[in-house]
């Protein structure tokens, strides 16, 4: 790392996945990190993982619903460490089903955890990167921000929040010298299943059975977030197939729209 010399970060849901793997990365280049998960015992684990590679873990009980939550960890690492350089944003939960089908209460679950807990985290954090003089968010989205796949409507309209959420500060806190970086991976081995919500028990089998398969592992994304991150990209997608989606999206809009319309009409 060139950018970070004092090496603090903090992540959100890193007592399991793609925060654990996060986690990991950096311990592996001697970073202290805020091991932020609302399953405590989840995030001790990670904290012995990382104290065998050589990281410095400080265990955060924290809830992103909660916005104190996140203020109180804002306060606690740049009380303990004199700040810190990267923010990770990557707490999240999944829900499938059709617009209609999906609870009221459930469109709100999944809006505080996966939309609301990152706001609440931006909120807190960027304060303590302007004070310092700048550092790094990063937002872990999903390829379902710019997919907008049938099915999935309401995990879609969170993660498509926070791709326009990170776009937009990207603008507003470049001349705080604060760069934002948006994680949009496709399926990889990952614990998200755990909390799934599905309306359609047929429907969740296969989401099960894709993200099984999936020959990915979360350290793979986790090595390739870290290496955008230092390069300072907006746009992070791991994978192939991500990344041509993103291409053919924003190059054929309507092309697109025509295809999966006609994939779904089919029954795929």
């Amino acid at each position: 790392m060139t950018r970070f010399t004092k090496k603090r970060a903090f992540i959100t849901g890193a007592g399991s996945g793609l925060g654990r793997a996060l986690c990991l990365e950096l311990a592996r280049d001697g970073w202290r990190i805020g091991v932020a998960d609302v399953n405590r015992e989840g995030a001790g684990q990670t904290a012995e993982l990382l104290r065998e590679q050589g990281g410095e873990p400080l265990v955060i009980s924290c809830d992103v619903t909660r916005a104190e939550d996140l203020e109180h960890a804002a306060a606690t690492v740049e009380k303990t460490w004199g700040g810190v350089d990267v923010v990770v944003n990557n707490a999240g939960v999944s829900a499938y089903g059709d617009m209609e089908t999906i609870p009221v209460e459930r469109w709100r679950w999944i809006m505080d955890i996966n939309l609301m807990g990152v706001i609440h985290g931006c909120r807190a954090f960027i304060p303590v990167l302007e004070r310092q003089g700048g550092g790094h968010i990063i937002n872990v989205a999903s390829y379902l921000a710019f997919l907008a796949t049938p099915g999935s409507t309401c995990y879609n309209v969170t993660k498509a929040g926070i791709l326009s959420l990170s776009e937009t500060l990207r603008i507003e806190l470049a001349a705080r010298h604060i760069g934002v970086s948006v994680v949009m991976p496709s399926f990889f081995q990952t614990n998200l299943m755990d909390r799934l919500f599905c309306t359609d028990s047929g429907k969740a089998k296969m989401i099960r059975t894709l993200f099984s398969r999936s020959s990915v592992p979360a350290s793979t994304i986790a090595a390739y977030v870290i290496a955008a991150m230092e390069k300072d990209r907006l746009y992070v997608l791991p994978q192939w197939d991500a990344r041509l989606l993103w291409r053919i999206k924003r190059w054929m809009p309507g092309l697109y729209m025509k295809l999966f319309t006609f994939l779904y009409r089919k029954g795929y």
